[in-house]
């Protein structure tokens, strides 16, 4: 009998991340990143899945994470942050590795300012969940499993 490898996501979040827990908490709640990836961790293990989580401030440490991800990682989480409403260098890796990726905002972006209600990141992306706070992590890593695991049967 062969053993499968278990399946294994990459979560990104990019800029001001670390802030989570003391930046603007009436907006994205008073959980720490570290609170958040510890329940996406924990949600993942309980699936038989692993979870890598890493933040970074960096547009091309992005770009370079996700260019790294093909052969190591079975799809990708990311919370973009700004770089959500710039980057199509992120738009472009996404589309490039071609892994199913999930985008992650906390907050609802369509209820806050104009400027975030366009996302440059989310065409390249299977899905987005947003303006459920921590909840979303959890609910991002439960859609990916759920869609790695139905492709996988096909």
């Amino acid at each position: 009998m062969s053993k499968t490898k278990p399946l294994s996501l990459l979560f990104i979040s990019g800029p001001n991340l670390q802030l989570l827990g003391r930046r603007e908490p009436e907006v994205y709640g008073h959980d720490t990143l570290d609170d958040l990836y510890a329940r996406a961790k924990a949600r993942a293990a309980e699936r038989g899945a692993a979870l890598e989580a890493r933040q970074t401030n960096h547009e091309g440490t992005i770009v370079d994470w996700i260019g790294e991800a093909p052969g190591t990682f079975d799809g990708i989480l990311i919370n973009p942050g700004a770089y959500t409403h710039t980057s199509i260098a992120i738009h472009d890796a996404i589309a490039g590795v071609a892994l199913p990726t999930i985008e992650v905002h906390l907050s609802n972006v369509h209820a806050r300012e104009a400027f975030r209600r366009h996302s440059a990141v989310a065409p390249a992306c299977l899905g987005v969940i947003m303006g459920l706070r921590g909840d979303g992590y959890v609910l991002a890593v439960d859609a990916m499993l759920n869609h790695l695991e139905r492709h996988a049967k096909r």
